[in-house]
């Protein structure tokens, strides 16, 4: 009696559920019929905390579109800024009406530079906290690119192999802003020093903080599977991690690394490599322990199956195109560097409904943000992006 009132003290708490059964195997002993399954509910209370260059944008639309979906409260930057305070450390006030709403959020998922004792005057005590990680040595290579034009150590360098070759001499350390998506960048979201030296003390006690402080890190690198579990930890439907990839760059723009400059980032983003390692290795147990590998390929192919539908009923092409071919700028994503980030054409015949559901599924991050900053705020001034807008009205 204890128990169930505690559960249903905190289904009242948490505010708004949607409920489902778990997946159960079909084998199941006479005794375990006659138990009905235990309902779960969906964790509405979800802090995400977005890793550069790691298809954080991708998971950040799918949290906006649930948010929306169940008309949740998003933690949006304040004023004219599309991140919370990045590369400044997190504070609360960094939030868009915190002063106002308190503790009374459910989505947090925009750029920041993690700051636990901060977020958590902003989320609720019962959050569910996870990141994204990505293998630094793609996740290197693309930052190059993307930040070409605003990194110093990138800037005066030819390619990255060349940078690669003797980091020491285009990066200082001193150029801290500017500098820091060219080392250890996801040590340095988590809120940690990314020119800190690799001591082995040092490292284990960062790992051991952020199992701590998050209850789930995802790697981007196998994205479906992360998102199958996602969807088990969080309790939400196949529909609500669903996504079409954004803010990912054309081909043709990406460089080669030689093997040397592939050994060089372990060793220059040796923090990061920590970081990877040990969280890839609990990523796979986490998966062997909660959901089994055959039960999660069967998952993944019901995703990849669903996500394919979508796309034939949205996209006029069955892929993203260079930033030229998108004939809607409204859909037009974020340009950066010498990189080429792709959008959609959505078909011309959707109907209303239809329409605005692959709209939200295509829709870059700053317009994304821009009009959700609008629906919560709508007697702020609207953030300007400097593109046409989607929507001239909410009601439309």
């Amino acid at each position: 009696l204890i128990i169930l009132s505690l559960c249903l003290g905190l289904t009242c708490l948490s505010g708004f559920f949607h409920m489902k059964n778990k997946n159960y195997s079909i084998s199941k002993s006479h005794e375990e019929l006659l138990i009905p399954p235990m309902p779960c509910h969906a964790k509405t209370n979800v802090m995400f905390l977005k890793t550069h260059k790691t298809a954080s944008s991708t998971v950040l639309n799918i949290m906006f579109r649930f948010a929306e979906r169940y008309n949740l409260t998003v933690a949006l930057p304040a004023g004219q800024l599309f991140h919370l305070g990045y590369p400044r450390t997190f504070l609360a006030h960094f939030v868009e009406g915190f002063e106002a709403i308190g503790q009374n959020y459910n989505i947090m998922c925009n750029h920041l530079r993690f700051n636990p004792v901060e977020v958590k005057k902003v989320m609720a005590a019962n959050t569910f906290y996870f990141s994204i990680l990505r293998n630094p040595i793609p996740l290197l290579e693309s930052s190059y690119i993307y930040y070409k034009n605003n990194v110093p150590a990138f800037r005066s360098s030819k390619n990255v192999n060349e940078f690669l070759a003797s980091p020491t001499k285009y990066y200082h350390p001193a150029d801290y802003r500017e500098s820091i998506y060219a080392r250890n960048i996801m040590w340095f979201d988590f809120g940690y020093d990314n020119n800190a030296e690799d001591d082995t003390k040092y490292t284990q006690a960062v790992l051991e903080e952020i199992e701590q402080n998050f209850h789930l890190i995802l790697i981007a690198d196998y994205f479906d599977e992360s998102m199958i579990l996602l969807k088990n930890a969080l309790c939400w439907d196949l529909d609500d991690v669903i996504y079409f990839k954004l803010n990912s760059r054309s081909q043709d723009t990406v460089q080669t690394l030689t093997p040397e400059s592939e050994e060089q980032i372990k060793a220059w983003c040796s923090l990061d490599w920590k970081l990877y390692l040990h969280f890839n290795q609990s990523f796979w147990r986490r998966i062997e322990e909660t959901i089994g590998l055959e039960v999660l390929e069967k998952e993944v192919y019901h995703l990849r199956t669903r996500q394919k539908e979508l796309m034939d009923t949205c996209l006029s092409e069955q892929e993203a195109v260079r930033k030229d071919h998108i004939r809607n700028k409204g859909l037009l994503p974020f340009q950066s560097g010498a990189a080429n980030i792709l959008g959609y054409n959505l078909k011309q015949d959707l109907d209303n409904r239809t329409l605005r559901t692959c709209q939200k599924m295509v829709m870059p991050e700053l317009q994304y943000t821009s009009y959700l900053y609008t629906v919560q705020h709508p007697h702020k001034k609207r953030k300007e992006l400097g593109l046409p807008l989607l929507w001239t009205s909410l009601q439309e």
